[in-house]
């Protein structure tokens, strides 16, 4: 048995903190593979806030949940928007109350690469994010650095991580060291 994907890993941790019930986001949908595991953590009672600047990728994460058990699932709530407006569009009474965010930068898998998240966005949503989480919540976010702004955005949010007050954040990152290619690798921010 191998080491747990970056996708896996940032999903495990996610797990151990999100408790049913509790609201949580997706803040870049994608294929919508983090929306259905965040549904499903969540849970019945729970609510999960999903982002996304596209609308296939939307389409799709609501076919990825069209196949799933809809009576164990959080309600979703989705926005066609940036990641950077999720503190408004998150209900006052969930704010502060956030167990989990979850990021997945870069490009939707098989479609436009031209489309991608960037810094002048993310780093307004990873500060909405910080904000909207519980104590002992966690943001979670999948850097990807082999396209083009790739590198840019990451060094953006590794800047942005490394300079949260070790009293108000913990920070882990986890990454595969001898991978070729432009390997992802994941930031977990931890508020205390």
């Amino acid at each position: 048995m191998g080491f747990l994907s970056v996708l896996s890993f940032a999903q495990k941790l996610v797990a151990e903190r999100a408790r049913p019930g509790e609201p949580v986001i997706d803040a870049t949908v994608g294929g919508g593979v983090d929306t259905l595991f965040l549904a499903g953590q969540a849970g019945a009672g729970g609510v999960v806030y999903c982002f996304d600047i596209q609308r296939e990728a939307l389409e799709r994460a609501q076919q990825r949940l069209a196949g799933a058990d809809a009576a164990s699932l959080a309600e979703v709530r989705w926005t066609e928007g940036s990641h950077a407006g999720m503190e408004a569009a998150v209900d006052p009474q969930h704010r502060g109350r956030i167990a989990a965010v979850m990021f997945n930068l870069g490009y939707l898998p098989g479609s436009d690469h031209a489309t991608v998240t960037v810094p002048e966005s993310t780093l307004p949503a990873l500060d909405a994010a910080l904000r909207l989480l519980r104590p002992g919540g966690l943001i979670t976010a999948v850097l990807y650095t082999g396209h083009a702004g790739g590198q840019r955005e990451a060094d953006a949010v590794e800047a942005w991580a490394q300079a949260l007050p070790q009293r108000d954040c913990q920070v882990l990152r986890y990454q595969f060291a001898n991978q070729r290619s432009h390997p992802p690798y994941l930031l977990a921010i931890e508020k205390r």
